[in-house]
C-alpha cells in the first residue's frame, strides 16, 4: 500500500497539497518526481541546490522543478507548506528553480485545498482550488534572496564555510595564499561560475542569513553583530540597500 507521502506523487491530481511543521533542522538532499512550491506560512527556510541557495521568508515561496536534488534548512520553526505540481499540469513553468512570489490569493488558496481530501474530487471544490492556484503562480527575478555557489572546489569549500561562519573575514587573497593560486584567476573564476564577486556574494550570504535571524525576533543589533558589521547602522544600511526596506519592517509586510 502507498504511503501518504507517495500519495502526494503518484494521484492523478494535477496539484496535491501537503503541510508539516518543523522547529528547526534540515532535510536530507531529496527530490520528488512532481514539481514542487515551497512556502512557509511562518519561520523562514533556505532552499539549497547544486545551482546555489534561496532564502524564503513567509512572503516569497520557491519553485522546485521536478526531478531537482534540494535540500532544506529550517531557520527556526517553520511552518511549511507544498504545493506538488504534476509536470504535464504546468509545461510552461521553468525547468530552473526561482522564487515565487505568494500573495494573499495564493495563499488563501494552499490552504483552502490542504482543507480538501488529499484525493480531492477533481470536478468539485477541490479541482477548482487547485486550477486557480496553477493560475495565480507568478515567478519573480529578486537577487537579493538568491545566493549562486560556485562548483569549482576551493571556491565552494570557501562559501561552504562563510555560510557556517557568516562573520568571517576570509578574503580570496587568503585562499589563493593557501593554494598557492593567483588571486586574480580565482576572482575571475569566481565572478564567472556566480556572476558576482566575492565580496558582493558575502553580503548575499550575510543577508539570507540575517532573514532567519530576524524572522525568529533576534534584534537588529545582535544581527548585525553576528554577522560582522561594524554597527547596526551599517547593517540596515546594506539591509535597505538590497531589498529597500528597513529590517524591522521586512516581516511586516514591508517588501
Amino acid at each position: 500500500m502507498a504511503s501518504h507521502d507517495d500519495l502526494h506523487q503518484t494521484l492523478p491530481h494535477p496539484v496535491t497539497a501537503k503541510a508539516r511543521d518543523y522547529q528547526g533542522g534540515a532535510t536530507p538532499v531529496h527530490r520528488h518526481p512532481r514539481a514542487q512550491l515551497i512556502y512557509a506560512g511562518r519561520g523562514v527556510m533556505r532552499v539549497e541546490t547544486a545551482a546555489g541557495c534561496w532564502v524564503v521568508p513567509p512572503v516569497r515561496g520557491v519553485w522546485i522543478p521536478a526531478e531537482t536534488d534540494h535540500k532544506v534548512v529550517m531557520l527556526g520553526a517553520v511552518e511549511m507548506r507544498t504545493l506538488y505540481i504534476r509536470p504535464d499540469a504546468a509545461p510552461a513553468l521553468p525547468t530552473h528553480c526561482c522564487l515565487m512570489e505568494v500573495g494573499p490569493l495564493l495563499r488563501a488558496l494552499i490552504l483552502a485545498l490542504l482543507e480538501e481530501p488529499l484525493a480531492y474530487d477533481l470536478s468539485g471544490r477541490g479541482g477548482m482550488i487547485a486550477s486557480l492556484a496553477l493560475q495565480e503562480l507568478r515567478f519573480l527575478q529578486i537577487p537579493a534572496l538568491h545566493l549562486p555557489m560556485p562548483s569549482e572546489p576551493r571556491l565552494l569549500r570557501l562559501c561552504r564555510s562563510q555560510l557556517a561562519r557568516p562573520d568571517q573575514q576570509d578574503t580570496l587573497e587568503a585562499l589563493a595564499e593557501r593554494h598557492a593560486a593567483s588571486t586574480r584567476t580565482l576572482a575571475r573564476l569566481f565572478q564567472r561560475e556566480t556572476g558576482m564577486s566575492f565580496r558582493q556574494w558575502r553580503q548575499q550570504a550575510r543577508l539570507v542569513e540575517a532573514l532567519g535571524h530576524l524572522a525568529n525576533g533576534l534584534p537588529v543589533a545582535r544581527v548585525a553583530e553576528q554577522l560582522g558589521y561594524r554597527s547596526p547602522s551599517a547593517f540596515t544600511a546594506m539591509f535597505r540597500r538590497a531589498l529597500g526596506v528597513e529590517p524591522r519592517r521586512y516581516f511586516d509586510g514591508g517588501t
